[in-house]
């Protein structure tokens, strides 16, 4: 009698819901896409955007901190020509741009 006790506490109850065993790994995964996967999607399409957006006299920020303003496009607008002061261009990988900064108004 008393191994009948050992075995039959040791024994999990069979008939439970399999989908209530799952739902926190479902419920994680679904966190995980709404806070993390979604908005850097979200971003990466933004800047993808701005990048096939760049046009002739934009002013732009590189990924390496440098400012200047387009000038001219290379090799299939893949490179850009960047005028960074007076006689001095710098030719830069399109995708090596990381903004734009907003025209002035004029007035």
């Amino acid at each position: 009698m008393v191994e009948n006790l050992y075995v039959m506490a040791g024994t999990p109850q069979d008939g439970g819901n399999p989908f209530l065993s799952f739902l926190p790994l479902i419920l994680i995964v679904a966190i995980m896409y709404f806070l993390i996967l979604r908005p850097q999607s979200k971003k990466q399409k933004e800047r993808q955007r701005m990048i096939e957006a760049l046009q002739k006299g934009d002013k732009v920020v590189t990924a390496g901190g440098i400012h200047g303003k387009i000038v001219g496009f290379k090799n299939d607008n893949k490179v850009v020509i960047l005028k960074v002061d007076d006689n001095v261009k710098l030719e830069l990988d399109r995708t090596s741009i990381s903004g734009a900064i907003s025209k002035p108004e004029k007035k």
